[in-house]
């Protein structure tokens, strides 16, 4: 009997052992802190007796924060920002890599397997609505008073993204050729552009791209709605027909106008609708301030500038971001606050407004950041953005694919069956944008 009493004694020292190494192996995978993060050496130990990870809420602090972002062409940039405040703050700031592509997917993945970053990046609102339980609160943020009007990322009432940059379109113009006064309003942009048909200078350019079509052109009716994403939510339940909504039907009337006196867009690409502006064949193109470098293959002898598409005598230009800075609400107090900090740091310092505007390129959203060097067309976004003069992006909210896939062949005919009219066409992309949610 004493034997057996050995034996089974033996046999519970040698199980508990084994469930004890099992749980020593799960909790050092769990140092990991999300997509092959090297884990050679185990993190310091921070857990307090509350459970909570990194530093307690007892005035402490971490000495590590966490960075994941979509803009995969800053991020050296900001690598070395990082290592700038960790020598200034003595916090490591670690930019983690992604391919761009899949950010989202991998942000999701990330953050539902309680791995997620410290500060993540979002693009959008359709993004911030189904992340809103991962993303803090900003709103009591001390910069978030100079966000410009129509920069920031909110749902529910809540600021759930910082602005990293802007970027706008509207009619890039000549200045040789074209007074502003010449399109402040509806009837003198049509007289304008009847004064150009039959000479040698077109008085606009379209171009046969997607969104130089008719994506970006579009945002115009959407936009100028007193609330742009409760009217795309209306269309998206058939409350509404596009064809009964005045914004519409003078879309559909500016697009005859356009047929009618400049040459059809369904000739011109995108390099040649540049060119033709640069060599001043054209006095206005439909782009945006991305198309500034361009330029740089071209001697230009005159100063261009950009100015608003006055539909309906809209005096705003068209303005959105592209990414958002957000904090993970799912991290401890102390993460959070470091967190916050670090985004403080970046947006009410000089070493941060430097690196926003000169490293990463951008066109700031806040309105405490002072730039003395823009390119005329990024100038004319920022001093839209000052001036609160400012119409959103609806384009980035449109059902997916809607523009390529059924936009783009409602243009496409109205180009060229000039049968077609406007009002037709707005009827047309009602029906097409029902065929993209469907």
């Amino acid at each position: 009997m004493k034997f057996w009493k050995t034996i089974l004694a033996l046999l519970l020292v040698t199980s508990l052992f084994f469930l004890a190494a099992c749980g020593g192996e799960d909790e050092e995978a769990g140092t990991d802190d999300g997509g092959g993060q090297d884990t050679e050496e185990p993190a310091e130990d921070n857990t307090d007796d509350s459970g909570d990870t990194g530093s307690d809420t007892d005035g402490e602090t971490v000495d590590k924060i966490t960075i994941f972002q979509s803009k995969v062409e800053i991020t050296e940039e900001l690598e070395e920002l990082a290592k700038i405040y960790e020598e200034e703050t003595g916090v490591e700031v670690e930019v983690w890599g992604t391919t761009g592509d899949d950010y989202f997917q991998q942000l999701q993945i990330r953050l539902n397997s309680n791995q997620g970053p410290s500060i993540f990046s979002l693009r959008h609102l359709t993004e911030a609505m189904s992340l809103e339980s991962y993303a803090y609160d900003l709103s009591d943020v001390e910069y978030a008073q100079y966000i410009a009007e129509n920069m920031a990322l909110e749902v529910n009432g809540k600021l759930l993204g910082i602005p990293f940059g802007a970027e706008g379109f509207g009619l890039v113009y000549n200045k040789d050729l074209i007074d502003p006064a010449d399109v402040a309003d509806y009837a003198s942009f049509v007289n304008t552009l009847q004064e150009f048909d039959g000479t040698d200078v077109s008085g606009l350019s379209l171009s046969q791209e997607g969104f130089f079509l008719i994506g970006h052109i579009s945002n115009y009716p959407f936009s100028l709605q007193n609330d742009n994403i409760a009217f795309m939510d209306q269309v998206n339940a058939g409350e509404v027909s596009l064809g009964d909504v005045e914004e519409f039907q003078a879309f559909g009337e500016m697009l005859e106008d356009i047929r009618a006196y400049t040459r059809n867009p369904l000739e011109v690409n995108y390099d040649s609708q540049i060119g033709d502006f640069a060599s001043g064949k054209t006095a206005m193109i439909h782009q945006g301030n991305w198309a500034y470098g361009m330029f740089s293959d071209y001697e230009l002898d005159f100063e261009m500038g950009m100015l608003p598409v006055p539909l309906m005598d809209n005096d705003s230009l068209a303005v959105g971001v592209g990414l958002h800075w957000s904090v993970n609400a799912e991290k401890d107090d102390a993460e959070i606050q470091a967190a916050l900090d670090f985004l403080d740091w970046l947006h009410t310092t000089e070493i941060g407004h430097s690196y926003l505007v000169e490293e990463f390129n951008t066109i700031p959203a806040l309105t405490n950041i002072e730039v003395s060097d823009f390119d005329p067309l990024s100038q004319a976004v920022f001093d839209a953005i000052n001036e609160g003069k400012t119409i959103p992006w609806s384009h980035t909210y449109f059902p997916a694919n809607l523009v390529v896939n059924d936009f783009v062949p409602v243009a496409e005919n109205f180009f060229i069956n000039e049968s077609l009219t406007g009002q037709e066409v707005v009827e047309m992309m009602d029906d097409a944008w029902q065929n993209a949610i469907r």
